[in-house]
């Protein structure tokens, strides 16, 4: 129960923090604000910009390339569920004192963390988990850098360097 307590407490944290400063889709997706930089000191300078203004939306974008990408990669979609999930089941039912004597072996929980990582472990291994982080991280540096390099601050960026000098 305490477990669900962080989780919930970590989620409307991050809600309060990140989600807090979504922009909404008319905004984020504004075709007349589009247009291509002069020079690499401009684009920096929308790159630094937008990157704090659409965070929020930023951080769902890399969510769901994040979601798209374990739901596409069925292997290693079964491999997560079967290491967090054998996890949370032996920490759930089995504590240190428990143990059964099978076939003249005693099982204990080390026995079975023994067993559920070394199923687990080659079973991620095999996803491919490393090349899925790197996709997701080039996919949404492309798209984010993309953005934030090509629309044009709004008339309030004018006005953040006067409110941050006060």
């Amino acid at each position: 129960m305490e477990a669900v307590l962080r989780v919930t407490d970590a989620l409307k944290s991050f809600r309060e923090t990140r989600l807090s400063t979504l922009r909404p889709p008319t905004e984020f997706f504004d075709f007349h604000r589009i247009s291509r930089p002069a020079d690499l000191t401009q684009a920096v300078s929308r790159l630094t910009y937008n990157t704090r203004y659409f965070s929020g939306n930023y951080t769902l974008i890399v969510a769901a390339l994040a979601v798209y990408a374990i739901i596409t990669s069925p292997l290693l979609l079964i491999s997560l569920v079967f290491l967090f999930g054998g996890f949370t089941l032996i920490n759930r039912f089995f504590d240190d004192q428990w143990s059964v004597n099978v076939a003249g072996h005693v099982v204990t929980q080390k026995t079975l963390y023994m067993g559920l990582f070394v199923i687990g472990i080659p079973l991620l291994w095999f996803s491919s988990p490393f090349m899925t982080f790197f996709w997701l991280v080039g996919a949404s540096s492309c798209l984010i850098i993309g953005h934030a390099c090509l629309i044009e601050p709004g008339v309030e960026s004018e006005y953040a360097n006067i409110e941050g000098a006060v």
